[in-house]
C-alpha cells in the first residue's frame, strides 16, 4: 500500500495542541516557584523529620529540667507531724520551732490523746511523724521522743532522722529517733516501688504504640482487647520478677498484679485516645502528661511533703502518682487501703477508652469490611 504523499514545505511532526506545548515550556521549561518548593518539601519526608529533630532536642532537655526541678534539692514544704502529750510544755515548743527553723518549713501539726491514736493516723497516712514530749521529772527533766515513718516516705524520714537530733542538742532537750515503720530491707531505698510503677507507664504506652505500628489492621475491639491483654501479662510478670524473682519486695501479689496492669492499660489508653485525636504527633502530649509530669511528681522517688508545692497537688491526679500511691499503701499500709488513686486510675482509663471510641472513625489502622456479595445472575 502506497504512502500519502507529504505536501511540500509540510513537517511530518504533528501539530501540538496549545495547553500541551504551554506545559511543556511553562510547567518543566521554568524553575518552580517558591510555592512550589514549598507544596514540595511539606509532602517530602524532610519536613516531619526535622520537626521531630527539634521536638525530641527539647524533650531530652524537659525530661532532664523536670526531674532535675523536682527530685535534685528537695525541699521540706509542709511535713504532717502528730504531737502527743506535753506539746505545751517549754522545751517541746522550743524543739518544734527548732524543727521548724531547721527545715525552713512547717510542721503541719495534728494533736492525739495517745501514741496509739497516733499511730492509726501514720497507717492512715495522715501524718509522716510523732513527736511525743514527756515532762517526766518536772520541765527540766523533759524528754522528746520522735518516731518517723521510713515506709511512709523515705526522703522525708530521712530529713526528719537527720534534723532532729541537732535541734534537740542545741535547745538542750533529750531527743530518741526511731523509725517506727521501716522499709523493707530489699528496698533500702524505698525506690523499688516507683520503679515498678515506671515500668508499667512507660510500658503501657510503648505496647500502644507498637500496635498501631505492627497491628495496624486492629479494629477498635479488638486495640482494646489487646491492651488489656498486654496490660495484665506486663503487669504479672512485673510484680513476678521483682518479687519471686528478684525478692527486692513482698508485694500482696495479685493486688499489685492488678494496680500495675490498671496502670498499663490506663497509660496505653492515654496514647491511643491522643493518636485519636492528634495522629502522628501523639506521642508529644502523651509523653508530657506521662513523663514530664506524671512521674516527677509522682512521689515515688522523692516524697510529696518535698516536692513542690504545686507538683505535690497535681502528681496526685495523674496516672503514674495514683499508681504510685496505690502500690505503696499495698505494700506498706495493707489494711488501710484508700479508694482516691484506683478512682482516678479509673477515671482516666475511661477517660481515654471513651474518647477513642466516640471518634474511632478518627483513629489510623483497622480493617474495611468486605461488601456483600451481589447476587450471581441465573445462568
Amino acid at each position: 500500500m502506497s504512502h500519502p504523499q507529504q505536501e511540500p514545505g509540510r513537517s511530518d511532526q504533528r501539530v501540538r495542541p496549545e495547553h500541551e506545548e504551554h506545559h511543556q515550556h511553562g510547567a518543566h521549561g521554568r524553575p518552580p516557584t517558591r510555592g512550589e518548593r514549598w507544596e514540595a518539601f511539606k509532602q517530602s519526608p524532610f519536613l516531619p523529620a526535622i520537626v521531630l529533630v527539634f521536638i525530641l532536642a527539647a524533650a531530652a532537655g524537659l525530661f532532664a529540667g523536670s526531674y532535675t526541678y523536682s527530685m535534685a534539692k528537695p525541699t521540706p514544704h509542709r511535713i504532717p507531724t502528730a504531737v502527743v502529750g506535753a506539746q505545751d510544755a517549754t522545751r517541746g515548743k522550743a524543739f518544734l520551732d527548732g524543727m521548724e527553723k531547721a527545715l525552713n518549713a512547717s510542721l503541719e501539726i495534728h494533736e492525739y490523746d495517745s501514741v496509739a491514736a497516733a499511730r492509726h493516723a501514720v497507717d492512715e497516712q495522715k501524718v509522716f511523724a510523732i513527736l511525743a514530749v514527756s515532762p517526766d521529772g518536772g520541765e527540766s527533766g523533759s524528754k522528746v521522743t520522735f518516731d518517723v515513718s521510713g515506709a511512709s516516705g523515705a526522703s522525708v524520714a530521712q530529713v526528719l532522722e537527720e534534723t532532729a537530733p541537732k535541734v534537740g542538742e542545741k535547745v538542750g532537750v533529750p531527743v530518741t529517733v526511731k523509725d517506727i515503720k521501716p522499709l523493707q530491707e530489699g528496698d533500702p531505698r524505698g525506690l523499688a516501688i516507683f520503679y515498678i510503677s515506671l515500668a508499667a507507664v512507660i510500658i503501657g504506652f510503648v505496647g500502644a504504640i507498637q500496635l498501631s505500628v505492627h497491628a495496624r489492621g486492629l479494629n477498635p475491639a479488638e486495640r482494646i482487647g489487646f491492651t488489656i491483654l498486654y496490660a495484665l501479662l506486663g503487669g504479672f510478670v512485673i510484680a513476678a520478677v521483682v518479687d519471686w524473682w528478684l525478692g527486692a519486695l513482698d508485694l500482696p501479689f495479685v493486688e499489685s498484679w492488678l494496680i500495675l496492669a490498671l496502670t498499663m492499660f490506663t497509660s496505653g489508653m492515654v496514647f491511643t485516645m491522643f493518636n485519636t485525636l492528634f495522629g502522628r504527633w501523639a506521642m508529644i502530649p502523651t509523653w508530657g502528661l506521662m513523663v514530664l509530669l506524671g512521674n516527677p511528681s509522682s512521689g515515688g522517688a522523692v516524697s510529696w511533703p518535698l516536692l513542690p508545692s504545686v507538683l505535690g497537688h497535681i502528681g496526685q491526679w495523674l496516672p503514674p502518682g495514683a499508681s504510685v500511691n496505690a502500690q505503696h499503701t499495698a505494700v506498706y499500709f495493707g489494711g488501710n487501703q484508700h479508694a482516691f488513686p484506683y478512682l482516678v486510675l479509673t477515671g482516666w482509663a475511661v477517660l481515654a477508652s471513651a474518647v477513642f471510641w466516640v471518634w474511632r472513625h478518627r483513629h489510623p489502622g483497622g480493617r474495611v469490611k468486605p461488601a456483600a456479595h451481589a447476587a450471581v445472575p441465573a445462568a
